[in-house]
């Protein structure tokens, strides 16, 4: 995954937790964790670029979890959720009677984040009377609460995400373009799920497994056509699209089989390829753990081995494969790291 150098076991929980909910390992993936890799250990602002869905937030964290700031708070904040006559508000905070109705003071989100990281989601929806407020706090880390003249100093490093075509809306002077340059110091751009079509199956399993233990619906299978459906659709909804079908695939779900959530008008032709397809949730998983075993030549654990590209603690993919009765061509399936012989340590070796 282009991970930097690590070594001993602090580095090896540390990597674990980093991507725990980003599911999946083809390329164009990869290669956004990689970029991921590079600036979180620094205080440098991210703009995370992505279409809705793409899972902009999960990103935001791992650059948080990454970075020597891990452990301080995590403030996050839609700024198009916000009313624009709160969001100043919400933003910087407010002394009691600074305006009607502030009954009491707000402390806001930067002082929240003081020593951690602040995600602002949908930075395009910043009106243009905010924009240069939120522009000096980034370059002089200072502001004002709203009914004070008092300026506070902080210490944040802020992850900013948008759909939106910055670019485009510094053109049409609807985004102040010193602001844009000052937030796209590092730029990481998510790719649609259509162009990481390989990691579906992944995905699939993953939220299959989740709706199921939460509604106590155990799913054995899933049948071919459906994983076939899932794979030719365009999801304009991206990850957050799949996610809801998924859950909605679960209540629906008869006899533990996936029925295809997919509107019959939505559901494309489907050409059957001559390679078989996992038909039930076992063999998925272990279609998957086996690619991407093979990947890492069977190496477990480690920032690159085959635990951190599924998103899985170590110790986790040895219950896995253990349970599927996966084991490396020539050596008996893993029983535990415990009773493994010297010549099968090295898989799980921490580097």
């Amino acid at each position: 995954m282009g991970a930097l150098a690590r070594s001993g076991i602090s580095d090896q929980i540390s990597y674990e937790r980093r991507f725990e909910q980003v599911i999946g390992n083809s390329p164009a993936l990869e290669s956004v964790l990689e970029q991921v890799e590079r600036v979180a250990p620094t205080d440098s602002t991210v703009l995370i670029h992505g279409e809705t869905g793409t899972g902009k937030e999960l990103i935001a964290r791992a650059i948080h979890n990454i970075s020597s700031r891990f452990g301080r708070a995590f403030v996050k904040l839609n700024c198009a959720a916000i009313p624009l006559d709160l969001l100043e508000s919400e933003l910087f905070g407010h002394e009691k009677g600074a305006f009607t109705g502030a009954i009491a003071q707000k402390i806001g989100r930067f002082e929240l984040a003081d020593k951690g990281t602040l995600f602002l989601d949908e930075i395009g929806d910043i009106p243009a009377a905010l924009q240069p407020k939120l522009l000096r706090v980034l370059q002089e880390q200072e502001f004002e609460r709203l009914g004070s003249a008092r300026t506070h100093q902080v210490d944040v490093r802020l992850v900013a995400a948008t759909h939106r075509d910055l670019p485009e809306m510094v053109k049409e002077r609807e985004f102040r373009s010193d602001l844009y340059y000052r937030l796209n110091v590092f730029p990481v751009v998510l790719p649609p799920l259509r162009e990481r079509r390989e990691d579906i199956p992944a995905l699939v399993t993953y939220f299959v497994e989740k709706f199921s233990r939460r509604m106590g619906k155990p799913i054995d299978q899933i049948p071919e056509e459906t994983i076939a459906a899932f794979m030719a659709y365009p999801w304009p909804g991206n990850i957050r699209e799949l996610q809801n079908l998924i859950e909605r695939a679960v209540i629906l779900a008869n006899d533990g089989v996936l029925p295809n959530p997919l509107p019959r008008t939505e559901t494309p032709e489907i050409v059957t390829s001559s390679a078989p397809l996992p038909t039930t949730l076992r063999d998925s998983e272990r279609t998957l753990i086996l690619r991407t075993l093979e990947a890492v030549r069977w190496v477990i654990g480690g920032p690159k081995g085959a635990a951190a590209k599924l998103g899985l603690k170590r110790t986790t993919l040895i219950h896995k494969m253990k349970k599927l009765g996966i084991s490396r061509p020539g050596l008996r399936s893993i029983e535990g790291p415990d009773s493994l012989s010297q010549d099968e340590k090295p898989l799980i070796a921490s580097n």
